[in-house]
């Protein structure tokens, strides 16, 4: 069951803020282009989801856990250990991750990028265009001077 298992519910939780933390981040990116934005995105989120095997000693000799967890955590924790063989291979997974991300990133950037007809724009559309909602009116108009008295 969903609720009892504590590992399923840690991961459906990871994936949770995981998401709150990728879309708040492309979000407050918006002021990057979409060339960029996406890729940086999705560069975050390979590092984020790529999972790798760790494996830890327990207090018994010759007793370890082994699981499953996100490969960042891994490099982090080996990292923090001084393990060079775990790191290097969860660090491997990471960067991987992120390559896989930022292709992934630029192949939905080529998809959602606007075509030349989507650019063109038909000046049958526009008659009835005066330059109030930012485009520019067909004629220019006369300038008014305000009266005075």
């Amino acid at each position: 069951m969903l609720t009892t298992d504590s590992m399923s519910l840690l991961w459906l939780t990871y994936l949770g803020l995981s998401l709150v933390i990728l879309v708040t981040g492309y979000l407050g990116l918006a002021f990057l282009p979409r060339l960029l934005r996406l890729p940086l995105t999705w560069a975050v989120a390979g590092i984020l989801w790529v999972p790798t095997r760790f494996r830890l000693p327990l207090v018994e000799e010759d007793e370890f856990y082994t699981g499953m967890a996100p490969a960042v955590v891994v490099a982090t924790v080996a990292f923090l250990e001084r393990n060079a063989t775990a790191m290097m291979s969860s660090a491997l997974l990471v960067v991987a991750g992120a390559g896989l991300g930022i292709a992934v990133g630029l192949l939905q950037w080529w998809m959602l990028r606007p075509t030349d007809d989507e650019m063109h724009i038909d000046d049958d559309d526009n008659n009835g265009r005066d330059g109030r909602d930012g485009g520019q009116s067909r004629e220019p108009r006369e300038r008014r001077e305000p009266m005075i008295g």
